[in-house]
């Protein structure tokens, strides 16, 4: 299951194109991620299996394999559906906010949990400035308990990031759909001047 990812990765650092109309999916985990690269720029993305509040929740990744630096930030990432709706990830401050107005210290934990899990599943996959990193910044903050929960929050949340070449970055995107279910939308991203467009959404049931 990794040796895709492997591959991926590989061709996007090398600013290949053999693959960048391809979406390609892999297990790892547990987990089922789509991944897709455009002019060497690497974007991934898997389900995890939890929701908090209102909130469908996904684990992303941007690798810059391309010669430019650009910018990425949650409000880039959206589920379309085929009547063109759309659900847009929430921006990290709305969605640190709202996890520590609603959410208990116990859904923050179990979603820590289920967050480090997946991502440290993904061997050949280091990021450069991404969860691993916030997390070590806030370890200052894991005093106090509301400080605990905003510390993790926002270590976990995907923020926005310039990539420099080279550079990768990861985080939990944050989408309100309120128990509403997402079959049938494609997961549909602007960023790095690229456009990426997923596979449809399957039934939760296939995943």
């Amino acid at each position: 299951m990794l040796r895709w990812f492997r591959l991926i990765l590989a061709v996007a650092w090398a600013g290949g194109c053999a693959l960048t109309a391809q979406v390609i999916r892999f297990e790892s985990g547990g987990l089922e991620y789509q991944t897709l690269s455009r002019n060497g720029v690497t974007i991934m993305f898997a389900h995890l299996p939890m929701q908090v509040r209102e909130y469908n929740i996904v684990q992303a990744a941007v690798s810059n394999g391309s010669e430019a630096a650009c910018a990425v930030q949650p409000e880039m990432f959206a589920f379309r559906f085929p009547d063109g709706r759309e659900i847009r990830a929430g921006s990290a401050e709305s969605v640190i906010n709202n996890l520590l107005n609603r959410a208990s210290r116990t859904d923050v934990i179990r979603l820590v949990s289920t967050y480090e899990i997946s991502l440290y599943g993904l061997s050949r996959f280091r990021s450069t400035n991404g969860y691993e990193q916030r997390r070590q910044a806030a370890q200052a903050a894991l005093a106090p308990t509301k400080l605990s929960a905003a510390a993790a929050a926002s270590a976990i949340a995907f923020v926005e990031t310039k990539l420099k070449p080279g550079e990768s970055t990861d985080g939990a995107l944050f989408f309100p759909a309120r128990g509403r279910p997402l079959e049938g939308s494609r997961m549909v991203v602007e960023a790095c001047g690229e456009h990426f467009e997923f596979e449809p959404e399957p039934p939760p049931s296939s995943r």
